[in-house]
Formats: structure tokens, C-alpha cells, sequence
């Protein structure tokens, strides 16, 4: 399914990314859903995705309204034809990839972590960890291509804490924060910058999980966080990693907290 809105109106002044192209994972809603407004608001023809189709509906309903240049797509970033079908659509509309922000993830699990099974590890990380590096395997000769690029890969803070009540999931945020490094490595001779968010307690669905388990609660939420973050609060850090103005970021996780210490 492939949904697309009219473009913005070209206005005075040149934006950031002006002419640029962005792909950005679990979309729909939430943080995901923020930075793609963001980035598009900034200048960017973004194509946004989501497993559910009525989530695809209704987001690209709400940016045309906004007159964004924004296109979307059903897409689970777990299955290959999904992922191949999504790089393969930013290319078919707007014949080139600039940006990439792998946001999407999934927690199957809330509990204790001998309760777990070998399923849920199985699915958390693949979705988490697996198909964020094989979506970035997909695009970087797309950057390549015109000259370079950027990505940015969504942690969390619970990457530097883990918590053994969301266990799997926590260890998928700990292999994010490794796996930013490793392909800004791997990428720099492409002229590909990396760079992670360690996301703190947001304002989200997954926010609420953690607040209503007392488990959870009584370790994560006295961590210094005076209120939770808005999704609009982790835009700006992302579009300015994603601009000329980061060109010599690169391999970085910025913790984008609310001041929860998970490191020095």
C-alpha cells in the first residue's frame, strides 16, 4: 500500500533540506511520526512507513493536511520483501536516498526475564537489531551513489541501564549503541555519517508501560527525569544530526534524556 501527498509549496529562503530525501522507520506515531514531520518541515520529501495500514492512512492524511511533502507506504521492517519494497519506492519517487532514522522496534515482552522465551528473544532482536542493520545494508549503496548521506539509529537509555524486567529489549538497545559505531566505521569511506539517540522516557505508549509496571517504575522513573519528554523534543537533535551543520559527527550516541545518567 503506497500513499503520497501533494508537495509543499516552495516558500522564500532555502531550508535545510531542501531537495533532500529522508526514510524514516515506525512512523506513524510517536517519535517516529515527529521526526519525519520535522524533517519535512525542514525541507525534506520524507517517506514514512508502518506495519498497520490504517496507521499509514491516517499519518499521511494529518502531514498532507500540514501541505508536507511526505510519501507512505505498509511496511514491516522485519520482513525482507517489506524492506526491499520500501528503499525500492523512495527510489521510484524521488530517484535517490539522503537520509535514513531506523526508529522502528517492537517489545514483546514485560516481566520477569526467566519468564521469557526463546520467541520472544528471537523476534526482539531481529526487529530491534537484524533488520535495522539489513534496512541500512539496503540503502547505503543508494547514498553511496549520489555522494554520501546520513543515518541515524534510535536507542534508548535503557541501553546504558538494562533493566532486567524488559530484558530483551534493553539488550537490543545496548546492541544499537554498538551497532552505531560499527557502521559509522564501516560507512565513512562512503561518506556516510552514523549517529545514535539514546531516547529517554518519552512521552509514548512504551513511556506508559513503564510508568504502570511498579517494577519498572520504582528503578526507571526516580532517575533523575522530572517530567517525561515530548516526541517533538527528540526533532531537533535529529534534524541537526541529519544537516550540514553534524558533518563531522560521526559514530556518536547522543543521550536524549531529561538528564537520566546512564554513562559519564
Amino acid at each position: 500500500m503506497l500513499c503520497q501527498a501533494a508537495l509543499k509549496p516552495c516558500e522564500k529562503g532555502k531550508k535545510a533540506f531542501d531537495g533532500k530525501v529522508a526514510i524514516v522507520t515506525g512512523s506513524t506515531y510517536g517519535i517516529g511520526f515527529a521526526m519525519a514531520r520535522r524533517l519535512a518541515e525542514d525541507g525534506a520529501h520524507v517517506l514514512l512507513c508502518s506495519r498497520k495500514s490504517e496507521n499509514v492512512e491516517r499519518a499521511i492524511e494529518q502531514l498532507k493536511e500540514e501541505g508536507l511533502s511526505i510519501s507512505a507506504i505498509q511496511c514491516h521492517v522485519g520482513n525482507k520483501e517489506d524492506r526491499e519494497r520500501l528503499v525500492a519506492t523512495a527510489i521510484e519517487i524521488y530517484g535517490k536516498i539522503d537520509i535514513l532514522i531506523c526508529n522502528a522496534a517492537v517489545n514483546p515482552f514485560v516481566g520477569p526475564i526467566f519468564d521469557t522465551t526463546e520467541e520472544m528473544w528471537e523476534k526482539v532482536f531481529h526487529v530491534n537489531v537484524i533488520s535495522t542493520f539489513l534496512l541500512i545494508k539496503l540503502v547505503a549503496p543508494h547514498m553511496q551513489k549520489q555522494g554520501g548521506g546520513s543515518i541515524i539509529i534510535c536507542s534508548s537509555f535503557i541501553g546504558y541501564i538494562p533493566h532486567p524486567y524488559i530484558g530483551p529489549y534493553s539488550i537490543t538497545k545496548t546492541a544499537l549503541l554498538g551497532l552505531t559505531n560499527i557502521m559509522a566505521q564501516s560507512l565513512r569511506s562512503m561518506n556516510i555519517r552514523v549517529n545514535g539517540l539514546a531516547l529517554g522516557l518519552i512521552d509514548t505508549s512504551f513511556s506508559n508501560v513503564i510508568k504502570k509496571t511498579p517494577e519498572l517504575a520504582s528503578k526507571l522513573v526516580p532517575l533523575g527525569v522530572i517530567r517525561p519528554g515530548k516526541p517533538e523534543e527528540c526533532t531537533g537533535i535529529a534534524s541537526f544530526l541529519c544537516s550540514e551543520d553534524a558533518s563531522y559527527i560521526n559514530g556518536e550516541n547522543i543521550a536524549v534524556t531529561g538528564g537520566i545518567r546512564g554513562r559519564l
